[in-house]
């Protein structure tokens, strides 16, 4: 079986990490054109600094939560059976490699990595980045957060356009269903003729599109959905 997992802010939020969408969220007290587009960084990049070390500390306080256990566990033993499992996640969070997990795709980057400006060579980064922090590679561009902003383009789209290609089963987890190109993976995959499940807390935008919805708590539903699927092995 080759299975491909996305998963969204709601498995992270059960460790405790804000999400940005819900009600008092980090959008709520961050207006996204302030701290999440190239324009904000351009035009303010010490607020947008200031936004990202907030959640790289945030991010140390947390570990990662029964559902990203399960995950790692089950990529395990599917692989050791000659199955392949790919998960992509729009998490800048590093949870899912706390938990185990090996095969991942941060789709819209790291929150443990920075970037440069002008030759966009990437490097793991787990303290306080700044404004006056420069490139070490070509001496020319300034380091920011490893985040795909708001009109930039996701990483990795090849390769999960590769993975649901070849996939049985495409499963959503914790997701809203609102941001593209993420929320239009389940139509890709139905138009494969894919099987498809979505987990989460609340039916998302394209809850009508996925073949079967299971609602409640990642951190229950995702550990036993793992161990049906490791029976069947």
């Amino acid at each position: 079986m080759n299975i491909l997992i996305l998963t969204g802010a709601g498995i992270s939020a059960e460790s405790g990490l804000s999400t940005f969408r819900a009600n008092g969220g980090l959008w709520d007290h961050y207006p996204v054109q302030q701290i999440a587009t190239p324009e904000a960084f351009a035009k303010n990049p010490a607020l947008v600094h200031r936004f990202y070390n907030e959640r790289r500390t945030a991010l140390k306080t947390v570990i990662p939560n029964p559902a990203h256990k399960a995950l790692a566990a089950l990529e395990t033993a599917l692989t050791a059976k000659g199955g392949q499992f790919t998960l992509v996640t729009q998490n800048v969070d590093d949870l899912h490699e706390r938990a185990g997990q090996k095969n991942i795709l941060h789709m819209h980057g790291e929150l443990n990595s920075i970037r440069c400006t002008h030759c966009n060579e990437r490097r793991v980064f787990t303290s306080k980045t700044s404004v006056d922090m420069a490139c070490e590679i070509c001496h020319h561009g300034v380091m920011r957060p490893d985040i795909v902003w708001f009109g930039e383009t996701p990483f990795f789209m090849e390769e999960i356009e590769a993975a649901l290609t070849t996939c049985d089963l495409f499963v959503s987890i914790g997701t809203s269903g609102a941001v593209y190109p993420a929320a239009g993976f389940v139509n890709m995959a139905q138009s494969l003729n894919k099987d498809t499940l979505e987990i989460n807390l609340e039916p998302s935008e394209g809850s009508n599109y996925f073949n079967q919805t299971r609602l409640g708590k990642a951190g229950e539903l995702v550990p036993q959905w793992c161990t049906e699927i490791l029976q069947g092995l």
